[in-house]
């Protein structure tokens, strides 16, 4: 049977089982059962027994469940409530007023956090009803906090970036850092276009009090706490001092030793972040092992490498590689989520890639900011559940205030391809 055929017939089974609401994982295993019994000679048993056990052990996967433990503990703590007390006095006069502090919430939460998710429902649920309260316009709120949410997936530490390095065996590391300044550069992107509307549409904007300096001052040493979290995980991965495993289990000793010192968290709560933390960390180690068992049925097929093979022969241009790839990695995020886009392509996309010269590194993070589109597009947009869940207002609703973000994100795309210095200068100066 011709290869087209194949892969038609093996996307047509996926398709139909994630139709039917068929676990992720479980969809990926039978699709590679079908592969290797009637499209290849390998023994399907013995193929994935040693397949699967062999892909459950690694310790660079063990700083997956730490760092999400990590946040499931900030997520119920009273540390969210304070960056917003934080934040406040300082951009009470900035053009957008306290609209920024979705971003920089945002921004400051996935640095410790790593999900996409957990950024939005703790954000979400300390600045909705204060900036509602507030009179900020609804379409702004939601539209700023489901974008900025999204760099949870960039901002190191990152779980998506944790699956990505541990897929393709690049340094989990060094791709924290690369996450570092196109992190930076989205949240410019963002707070510009909240300046932007802020002065075109001022009326929309309710005015804030004056703060003074040291009042400013007085309300920043509730940034402290979370500060130095962010910088005993970076700092010790940018420092060479931590793996990312070991940074991870320092993370989760401090966020622990800060929650409980905060006065609102208490063992029940320890044992809420514990069992939500197991739940997320089981259920992304079986995709991640199910995508193992796929990569390597494709490899019995031969399919991955006559792919790259026929992409090849068309010797497109590495702009319109990059173009039609956005454009696949967009639509495939519509209906799945972050990680298992990631996981379910890489072992297809990345001998293509290569061959074109793309930089395996660069386009681990051109990777992430295309999986963030996803995160705000329906009908499986991850950010825009957590944020109806959140507000009760419609899926469609939040997904329209959330879409100028989505050209943002496809800007800031545009621009690392341009200047990819954006993505590979910082982990040029760790070496190799």
């Amino acid at each position: 049977m011709s290869d087209p055929i194949v892969a038609l017939v093996l996307l047509a089974v996926l398709i139909g089982l994630l139709a039917l609401g068929v676990w992720v994982a479980i969809a990926l295993i039978v699709v590679a059962l079908v592969a290797i019994v009637f499209f290849s000679n390998a023994p399907a048993g013995l193929v994935m027994a040693t397949t699967l056990w062999g892909h459950s052990h690694s310790w660079a996967l063990a700083a997956l469940p730490l760092f999400i433990l990590m946040g499931e503990i900030l997520l119920r703590s009273r540390l969210s409530q304070d960056m917003f007390s934080g934040i406040a006095p300082w951009i009470g006069r900035f053009p957008g007023r306290l609209l920024h502090v979705n971003i920089l919430g945002c921004a400051i939460f996935a640095a410790v956090s790593g999900s996409s998710a957990a950024t939005a429902a703790t954000i979400g649920r300390m600045s909705v009803p204060e900036l509602k309260e507030r009179g900020y316009p609804e379409s702004m709120i939601l539209g700023t906090l489901a974008g900025s949410a999204t760099l949870g997936l960039l901002i190191p530490p990152s779980i998506i970036l944790i699956v990505y390095g541990v897929a393709t065996e690049q340094s989990i590391a060094r791709l924290f850092v690369a996450g570092i300044l196109p992190g930076a550069m989205l949240v410019l992107l963002f707070g510009l276009y909240v300046a932007g509307y802020a002065w075109t549409r001022p009326e929309r904007i309710p005015e804030e009090p004056a703060h003074s300096w040291g009042e400013k001052f007085y309300a920043a040493r509730r940034l402290i706490p979370v500060g130095l979290l962010i910088a005993g995980v970076i700092g010790s991965i940018y420092t060479g001092i931590a793996s990312p495993t070991d940074a991870a289990a320092l993370g989760v000793v401090l966020a622990t030793i800060l929650a409980f010192a905060s006065g609102s968290f208490g063992w029940k709560d320890f044992m809420e972040a514990l069992m939500a933390a197991t739940k997320t960390s089981c259920m992304i180690a079986f995709i991640l092992v199910a995508a193992a068992f796929l990569s390597i049925s494709m490899g019995f097929t031969g399919l991955p490498r006559n792919l790259a093979a026929w992409i090849g022969s068309l010797e497109l241009s590495q702009g319109a590689l990059l173009a039609a790839l956005t454009l696949f990695f967009v639509v495939l995020g519509c209906f799945l989520d972050g990680i298992s886009v990631v996981v379910l392509t890489t072992s297809i996309i990345m001998p293509m890639v290569q061959a074109a010269g793309i930089d395996p590194l660069w386009f681990g993070i051109y990777l992430v900011i295309v999986v963030e589109m996803s995160q705000i597009t329906p009908p499986v947009g991850f950010n825009l559940f957590v944020i109806q869940g959140l507000t009760g207002i419609d899926i469609l609703r939040v997904a329209k205030a959330a879409l100028p973000f989505f050209f943002l994100l496809v800007l800031g795309v545009v621009l690392i391809t341009l200047f990819p210095g954006i993505v590979t200068w910082l982990p040029s100066l760790m070496g190799r």
